[in-house]
């Protein structure tokens, strides 16, 4: 499987970072730069385009627990010395999440346009959504691996060829769009169907530069009998992070789809406020994704290695650096706020009220470091559980609850709604932080090393 063995890598914390900074930065504008030129056809083109996308993005949060769970068990053996043992998991993942990409395909191909009346799009909006999901749905194995593949990359701390790869995918992505939609060097004009494949196209090329990366960076052969051999242990290892990552993840997703729809009640002013609101904040939100995520590999390692008390430092270094970072962030989106509002929309109403809610986030956006932060690092000890169950709570009971009983109770609106946001990353935020200071962690950190040094020396080690 691999031909080499290598020692574990010592990344530091913002030559990690930056990379996923950018490489998240791209697959978030990617459905935007998809929407903007669909735009061009009618507004018909974007409702179908953006309906069809949520059932693709709910397969591909899906793909992502597999993605997790491999990134952290990965460096858990790499800090360990046990190379041997990485590449085996590795391998048990890619080949998860390609038989789960494969299993996704033929069912969102075969079922398309059920789940398109599921969603309740009229006959005339099927008419564009349905090619475009056949194809993108039909395709998503190619996903699967390609969110596996990163993952492994990663953990050995290679952040920048999965950043490289996706600014490629972006621009083939763009190109393929603009020739195939308006029919640019005499080719078709195949609208939504074109953009389509512009995507699928890229998408390929980007998982074949992928498998190449994985064979030139860190010598890993994934073969054919990989795909069968499929390991109870090794998987249950990967889901024991995984599953309740999803979990979380799934918990705020449908959260904040509750307060959305409690926003859509309060006009559609108060929905179009947010809906560019969030535009801004998910800047400033990926800066502290990329130093969880920079953090969590890090620690990964670290508990592999033994090294416990270095990973409590750690936490607390990149507490710090997240935090500045996203005061600098949150300060600077919230001064220039007008001017960034004033690109979509010349609505007086919606630049003030999206321009204090910016001014809010200058209180918002610090709990979220020590939310996102704290939770990966939790996480890349093996500590996983407690904050699901914790988030759960805080979500529904702060996060939902407090959103309707500020923003339409007490009539707040958008501005009730945000400080039931800041409340809730807050709360969540000085619940993790105190249980890592705690070391409630230092239990499952124990217990991981144990699991990688029984393997390192070839002792069965229970899942």
């Amino acid at each position: 499987m691999s031909r080499t063995t290598t020692s574990a890598v010592k990344p530091s914390l913002l030559a990690l970072a930056w990379p996923i900074f950018i490489e998240q930065l791209l697959h978030l504008t990617t459905g935007m730069v998809d929407t903007f030129m669909v735009s061009h056809i009618s507004d018909d083109a974007v409702a179908a385009l953006g309906t069809a996308n949520q059932i693709v993005v709910l397969f591909v949060i899906l793909f992502g627990f597999v993605g997790i769970g491999t990134s952290v068990v990965v460096t858990h053996h790499l800090g360990g010395g046990d190379r041997a043992g990485a590449d085996r998991i590795a391998a048990t993942a890619i080949g998860v999440n390609t038989w789960l990409g494969l299993l996704a395909s033929l069912f969102v191909y075969f079922a398309a346009e059920p789940l398109l009346k599921l969603m309740q799009l009229s006959p005339a909006l099927r008419e564009y959504a349905l090619p475009f999901l056949a194809l993108m749905g039909g395709t998503l194995f190619l996903e699967a691996m390609n969110l596996a593949i990163s993952a492994v990359l990663r953990a050995h701390g290679h952040t920048r060829d999965p950043m490289l790869v996706a600014i490629g995918q972006n621009i083939l992505n763009i190109i393929g769009n603009a020739v195939l939609l308006f029919g640019l060097f005499g080719a078709p004009k195949m609208g939504v169907v074109g953009v389509a494949l512009s995507t699928v196209f890229s998408r390929l090329v980007a998982c074949l530069v992928m498998w190449a990366l994985l064979e030139y960076r860190i010598h890993l052969s994934v073969r054919a009998r990989d795909f069968f051999d499929v390991s109870r242990e090794r998987l249950a290892r990967i889901l024991h992070i995984g599953l309740p990552a999803a979990g979380e993840q799934i918990s705020w997703y449908l959260a904040f789809m509750t307060v959305t729809a409690f926003t859509a009640r309060m006009g559609d002013q108060a929905l179009a406020t947010q809906s560019y609101a969030m535009q801004l904040v998910w800047v400033v939100v990926l800066c502290s994704v990329a130093i969880g995520l920079a953090t969590e590999i890090v620690i990964g390692h670290l508990v592999g290695a033994g090294q416990f008390d270095e990973a409590y430092r750690q936490l607390l270094r990149s507490l710090r650096v997240g935090f500045g970072i996203a005061l600098i962030v949150a300060a600077l989106v919230a001064l220039f706020a007008p001017l960034l509002l004033g690109i979509f929309t010349s609505d007086p109403a919606i630049i003030a009220t999206g321009a204090l809610l910016m001014r809010i986030g200058l209180i918002l956006e610090p709990g979220r470091v020590f939310n996102i932060v704290v939770i990966n690092s939790l996480r890349a000890t093996g500590d996983a559980r407690y904050p699901v169950l914790i988030g759960a709570f805080s979500m529904w009971g702060v996060l939902a609850f407090g959103s309707w009983l500020l923003g339409t109770f007490f009539g707040l609106g958008l501005v009730g709604v945000w400080i039931a946001m800041a409340a809730d990353e807050w709360l969540r935020g000085m619940l993790m932080y105190r249980r890592w200071k705690q070391r409630k962690w230092l239990k499952y950190a124990q217990r991981t090393h144990a699991k990688v040094q029984a393997g390192v020396h070839g002792e069965p080690a229970s899942a």
